[in-house]
């Protein structure tokens, strides 16, 4: 028998329902991995179909084109390495999640998903059914088992493998990102190789979708949990990796090991990617943001740039009476050094105009909040004007700290398609902008250097909707209002524990009701790249009527 065998591993990125495109993504993979002599090539979880399907997956009429594209896909692809690929397999009432192997023209065999995720922003039990526990897939000369994901979390089906023959295990995963996952899912698998005694490759999607972010960096470990080989961050790439038969089993030959990004570069590139790959999945090419000369959307428009191209990004000005030169001159500094467009379209005229129309009916109250929104919403008509005039997505620049709060104006700032720093606390905006003036890469499509003005991440923030307003006039401190946030989202805690950190009562409860009665907003809110576990919309599920209040 033979003592060595070359498996492709493809870490590329799949538009969810392009059948068709991510097909001929396979195709050319294929012929590739051919060309380089694999045995075998293999894709992420759901890779046909992209991945999260969400209710996509129960429509009948999607469900037959995933299998005619399976089998135009093993047909064309019959004369050489086998093919691993991942997507729905029909079942009663509800599919399952399932790997597909095509050898010789046709579906050889598929195997089930066990552990269906069920916590974060995985809802698959209500979308599959739990496939039973399976053996390995002979291929070639070797005997390969392939837990899906979730199964690689679970001694179970690892162990049920192990024990039925398998002698290489290849995890096909979906696994989105989050702030500090590579630790976890590498402490996963060096768990499962220990206890197998078998090497493993981990296989990861690339790109975003949606809210989600797949970063790939998918590697490769022998038995004891030695890396063989460590794929890049994010990038689309394929990777042939020699396993060698030896007297105490396979072993993979070691390979590249790619750098992995720390924290800060890994939050930027996957908020840079998710605007990417968001407007290029939907159709746009360019986008149009409100510039303000504040620190968010500075660094928003940093991130556009450097996601299409300056080029492609437009600013818009939209100075009231209220707006300060300083901010003037940040903002066309912002714009300059970025090397974007910048209009300036003042909206004190049709400020004028609609405070008219209002008047007779505003007669005898004290102007306050909804004077002030009135700016808001007519910035976010201006934007969305320009939005649908050019065919520009408007990107919204409210951070996380605003969003989970409500200090930002429904069809005003809200106004937009996406928002690249949702998930992104105001303390971690400013050292972002510190990150990127100090930092460049070549997938970056912006300039280097000093992009964002110190001035403009120093200066006191502020929505400049009044005479002199400061954001701190409603809001605690970010420096306290963002570990407040965090204990009460990111970790759940009650306002008793918070209170315990040595903040006021006062200041947590004010907090705690501000984020509570806030949920409309966020129902109604644009999405935005994931960098957490506890970013708003899947990850995190309230009620939008909600009356319950932590009595502690």
């Amino acid at each position: 028998m033979s003592d060595t065998f070359r498996v492709t591993l493809a870490q590329l990125n799949a538009t969810v329902g392009a059948l068709s495109a991510n097909a001929d993504k396979a195709r050319a993979a294929w012929a590739e991995a051919k060309s380089a002599g694999a045995d075998l090539v293999v894709f992420p979880e759901m890779f046909i179909t992209g991945y999260q399907l969400q209710d996509l997956v129960r429509k009948p009429a999607f469900a037959a084109d995933v299998q005619k594209t399976l089998a135009d896909l093993a047909r064309d692809c019959a004369d050489g390495p086998a093919i691993g690929i991942g997507g729905p397999w029909p079942g009663p009432d509800k599919p399952f999640n399932a790997y597909f192997i095509l050898e010789g023209g046709k579906v050889k065999t598929q195997v089930l998903k066990h552990h269906l995720p069920n916590y974060n922003v995985f809802d698959e039990k209500r979308y599959y059914h739990a496939g039973e526990m399976q053996g390995p897939v002979q291929l070639g000369p070797v005997r390969i088992g392939f837990p899906i994901c979730e199964d690689c979390w679970f001694e179970d089906v690892c162990e049920t493998l192990a024990e039925t023959g398998a002698e290489i295990l290849i995890s096909p995963n979906g696994s989105p990102y989050h702030r500090g996952k590579m630790n976890i899912r590498q402490a996963v698998t060096v768990s499962r190789v220990i206890e197998t005694g078998l090497p493993l490759a981990y296989l990861n999607l690339t790109g975003a979708q949606d809210d989600q972010i797949f970063d790939g960096a998918s590697f490769v470990l022998n038995p004891g949990g030695a890396l063989a080989v460590q794929m890049p961050f994010f990038d689309e790439v394929l990777t042939h990796v020699d396993f060698t038969r030896t007297a105490d089993g396979w072993r993979a030959v070691e390979g590249e090991k790619a750098h992995l990004p720390d924290a800060w570069e890994a939050d930027y590139r996957c908020m840079v990617e998710s605007v990417r790959d968001y407007l290029g999945k939907t159709g746009f090419g360019k986008v149009v943001l409100g510039l303000s000369g504040g620190v968010d959307s500075a660094i928003v428009a940093a991130i556009a740039a450097d996601a299409l191209g300056p080029e492609n990004v437009r600013c818009v000005m939209l100075p009231s009476e209220y707006t300060s030169t300083t901010s003037l001159e940040d903002a066309e500094a912002v714009a300059r050094n970025l090397g974007t467009r910048l209009d300036t379209v003042p909206i004190s005229a049709p400020r004028a105009g609609v405070t008219e129309a209002l008047s007779a009916l505003f007669e005898g109250t004290q102007p306050g909040i909804a004077e002030e929104n009135i700016q808001s919403r007519l910035r976010g008509v201006i934007l969305m004007a320009l939005s649908n005039k050019f065919g520009e997505m408007l990107l919204t620049t409210g951070n996380k700290s605003e969003v989970a709060v409500g200090y930002a104006t429904i069809y005003g700032d809200m106004a937009g398609g996406y928002n690249p720093i949702k998930d992104l606390y105001k303390t971690r905006v400013f050292e972002t902008c510190r990150w990127r003036n100090a930092n460049h890469r070549p997938w970056m499509k912006g300039p280097e250097g000093e992009v964002i003005p110190p001035r403009v991440i120093d200066k006191p923030p502020t929505a400049e909707l009044r005479e002199n307003q400061k954001d701190e006039d409603s809001l605690p401190p970010y420096e306290v209002l963002d570990v407040i946030l965090e204990m009460l989202i990111d970790k759940e805690a009650s306002v008793a524990d918070v209170v315990a950190m040595g903040y006021e009562r006062e200041t947590v409860k004010k907090v705690e009701s501000l984020i509570y009665i806030s949920e409309y907003k966020r129902f109604q809110s644009a999405p935005g790249a994931r960098l957490t576990e506890r970013a708003f919309w899947l990850d995190r599920r309230y009620p939008i009527v909600n009356r319950w209040r932590d009595p502690s």
